[in-house]
């Protein structure tokens, strides 16, 4: 068979390059139930004649809302491909009036959830979206039809397969394949258009950063599919022979990995903190010799270059480390990692080197939804790899710096454009690049660096978006607090530097008879005053979700002014000025 087109031959082309018995497999009741390649196209195949059968037509949208990665998911998104339709996965988490904007937004006719949570929300306002004719459900549930029906109704109509086909072989690799909504600095969410090419030219061109053996090797799966990173990387595993196992949630994680001993992951660099975080944990309750060694072993993990640079001596102690510390790490994930890709949010170099040092490789990649997603990544192979860079752009993808230092991309995996926002669209796709909002440079040997964000918006380690304008606006209602600049990009939570309204808290002070400082400096640091800042602040994040909260602060003593260089002339806070001129108090904010 011939290289995939369309998302929807790549279980195909498993099935004529490498059939797997494994090709979906899930954890359910306490056991890990497995769907061959044959079996995952079948029911694609039922899925497709019972949309039909239900009056789906090309161009037609189908949304997917699921809490966890699993085998349904996978099975209905080639199913809803192959009708000409397009599918819309939603996130899970979000709140009942985003489900009901991206819904009648996309005019979504039928919805596929996954389990009760979901449906509840999708039924306290399914009344106000006129497009929507039908729900089903994959788990049983009695007041929601289940999505076997829809397979069942395609068993029973299996002359519509010629249907099937004959819409597939209408469906062109430029067509549009799904519509992915992420949130805009707006505050409501934009429909990322990205078609058959985008998605499976970047999943061919990201199997060659993969360093497994094809056909024999399995992944799990974790990160929410409803993000075009892992829905790409799933085809990229299909194109590969990898035998995907999804993950029971993230807290079994760690269970699911020695269970499973899989050769490749994805993650985002928010969990590798939390691993790296609870191994530390673990190596300060030894004691003795052995607490010694296992932070010599860390020490000399932090130092860590790639392709042997710090020479012969460290790599015979690294050699040591590896045997007698590092190799409980490996254990802990598996014991069978050949790639760990890291991507959705900038990763510390720290625990690059960390974990590539334990032999756990760790490979920084760099893209955007709008750039399905992958634009450059590392690989440790013909020394594709550096540390504190992104790595090398992926085949048939340029990048170039704008004079500004704007990265702009030119390539087969940038979308369409925004769905029904023609001036949305028109704002970051120019002179044939799509311009990403982000800073950055390319070294000498080709490596791309990240720098810094263009605009305000910014992402947690989590690979979560938080657009700080918004909090702060929010957090200057209060009386307490004169200015606020909230940080935490590529950090695990947002935070805040607080410049308070000292003529307000002098005045409040007097009346409640407390003895803070009149001094700046000393009022700082006082406990009663950033207690009664925090209740404010608390105050604040009620309105927010749980990852755009700010979750720690630190008061600086300064009037920000212009002046004084943190304001511009309209009295915008200038945020690179204010995080170094303030460089102390934000290092402490995350404990370093």
């Amino acid at each position: 068979m011939t290289d995939p087109k369309r998302l929807f031959d790549f279980p195909y082309y498993q099935l004529a390059k490498y059939p797997q018995e494994g090709a979906l497999v899930s954890k359910v009741n306490g056991e890990w139930i497995k769907t061959s390649t044959q079996e995952y196209i079948d029911k694609a195949n039922a899925i497709s004649r019972g949309l039909i059968k239900l009056g789906v037509k090309p161009n037609d949208k189908v949304a997917i809302i699921s809490m966890t990665n699993r085998t349904e998911w996978n099975i209905c998104d080639i199913g809803i491909l192959q009708t000409g339709a397009q599918d819309v996965p939603i996130y899970p988490t979000i709140s009942e009036e985003d489900y009901e904007y991206v819904l009648n937004h996309s005019e979504s006719s039928y919805v596929f959830v996954s389990c009760i949570e979901v449906l509840e929300k999708i039924n306290k306002i399914k009344q106000n979206v006129p497009s929507l004719k039908g729900v089903y459900c994959f788990d049983t549930i009695d007041s929601c039809p289940n999505w076997m029906e829809v397979i069942a109704l395609g068993d029973e109509n299996k002359n519509l397969q010629e249907e099937v086909d004959k819409r597939k072989e209408a469906i062109n690799e430029d067509d549009l394949a799904t519509l992915i909504y992420t949130s805009g600095t707006t505050g409501r969410p934009k429909g990322v258009m990205l078609s058959h090419k985008n998605i499976a030219s970047n999943a061919k061109h990201s199997e060659g950063r993969l360093p497994i053996e094809m056909g024999k090797s399995k992944a799990l799966s974790f990160l929410p599919v409803c993000h075009i990173y892992e829905r790409m990387l799933l085809y990229m595993y299909q194109y590969c022979g990898v035998s995907i196992h999804f993950a029971e949630s993230l807290e079994t994680i760690s269970d699911n990995l020695k269970e499973v001993h899989p050769e490749v992951m994805t993650a985002v660099p928010r969990l590798l903190e939390k691993v790296y975080d609870k191994i530390i944990a673990k190596g300060t309750d030894l004691t003795g010799a052995k607490k010694k060694l296992f932070f010599w072993a860390v020490e000399l993990g932090l130092k860590w270059e790639p392709y042997g640079q710090n020479g012969w001596w460290y790599e015979t102690k690294l050699g040591i480390a590896r045997k007698l510390i590092f190799s409980k790490w490996q254990e802990a994930l598996g014991g069978n990692l050949k790639a760990i890709a890291s991507g959705s949010a900038a990763l510390q170099p720290r625990l690059a080197r960390v974990f590539n040092a334990a032999g756990c490789p760790v490979m920084e990649g760099y893209g955007l939804t709008e750039t399905s997603p992958v634009v450059s990544v590392n690989d440790m192979r013909n020394n594709g790899f550096k540390i504190g860079t992104v790595g090398k752009p992926l085949p048939d993808t340029e990048v170039k710096i704008a004079e500004d230092g704007e990265i702009l991309i030119k390539g087969p995996q940038v979308m369409q454009g925004y769905y029904k926002d023609q001036e949305q669209t028109d704002e970051v796709l120019k002179n044939g690049y799509f311009h990403t909002g982000d800073i950055g440079e390319i070294d000498s040997d080709g490596f791309l660096k990240i720098t810094d964000r263009k605009k305000s918006m910014f992402k947690t380690s989590g690979g979560k978006y938080v657009a700080p304008q918004l909090i702060e606006n929010a957090m200057k209602q209060s009386n307490f607090i004169e200015q606020i600049l909230v940080v935490g990009e590529g950090e695990k939570m947002p935070a805040a530097l607080i410049q308070p309204n000292w003529e307000w808290i002098a005045d409040w002070n007097r009346k409640k008879g407390y003895d803070i400082s009149e001094d700046p400096k000393q009022a700082a640091t006082n406990e009663k005053l950033i207690a009664r800042i925090q209740k404010e602040v608390d105050k604040h994040n009620e309105r927010f979700g749980k990852w755009e909260k700010v979750k720690t602060f630190a008061l600086t003593p300064d009037t920000w002014t212009i002046e004084g260089g943190q304001l511009t002339p309209t009295m915008k806070a200038k945020r690179k000025v204010i995080k170094e001129m303030y460089k102390d108090l934000y290092e402490g904010l995350y404990g370093r």
